[in-house]
């Protein structure tokens, strides 16, 4: 069939989804492959050079894929497992927008860094319960992807948390990114697949709350961070 490539990352509302199973139903003879990783557009644009990874059901199709965009500065790896690839790619955009509130905060490197391990740890559980690998969570489109989400000021997701962070709504922080932040829709998303695969994301959990319960941003932080003690 012909092969669609998807770099979009999501998940359907409605459906719980993954944007490749939504391709599928609208086009069963599409031989879907993802292509995700590291890779801010307007980087990708300037030549700065960039490593993705391409998802595909088959080896012949993600060889393919991976011939056509591979270059000097855009390199390409293959793996078959395309569900941790888009769970990594649309779970970590929940995960920026939790980071960019703490930056907004004002809090400092070390509360980054432990928001953005335990954000990854909550994204390998639900993806490994969905049929997901440990070692795509811990890649590129995974670890490399949440990396460069969290930390960078093209990211949308990182600035609309960022501006919740420093008080602003939802709402106003949506206006003034002016652009989609997935992350929104993608934590209710995410919620509903951990309540159904009985997953706990405790910072999910968190989003949610401020994000469709008018939770304040520094009260959903302190309750993450005086969660009972873990061994």
């Amino acid at each position: 069939g012909q092969i669609l490539v998807n770099v979009s990352k999501g998940i359907e509302d409605r459906t719980l989804y993954t944007l490749s199973q939504v391709i599928k139903e609208e086009i069963p003879q599409a031989d879907v492959a993802v292509l995700s990783g590291p890779s801010h557009a307007e980087e990708v644009s300037r030549g700065v050079p960039t490593t993705v990874v391409v998802g595909a059901e088959t080896k012949v199709t993600a060889r393919f894929v991976q011939d056509i965009f591979m270059n000097d500065v855009f390199r390409v790896y293959t793996s078959p497992d395309i569900t941790g690839i888009e769970l990594g790619g649309s779970l970590k955009n929940v995960i920026a927008l939790a980071a960019g509130i703490v930056d907004g905060l004002g809090f400092g490197d070390n509360t980054k860094a432990a928001l953005m391990t335990r954000g990854m740890a909550e994204i390998s559980r639900l993806g490994i319960k969905m049929g997901g690998k440990m070692e795509t969570f811990a890649g590129l489109s995974g670890f490399g992807d949440l990396f460069v989400t969290c930390t960078s000021k093209h990211s949308r997701n990182w600035n609309a948390g960022y501006l919740m962070g420093q008080g602003k709504t939802m709402e106003e922080a949506m206006k003034q990114v002016n652009q989609v932040v997935e992350g929104v829709n993608s934590a209710r998303a995410a919620l509903e697949l951990a309540n159904r695969h009985g997953v706990e994301m405790p910072i999910v959990e968190q989003i949610n709350l401020l994000l469709f319960e008018k939770k304040s941003a520094k009260d959903a932080l302190s309750d993450l961070l005086m969660r009972d003690r873990r061994k």
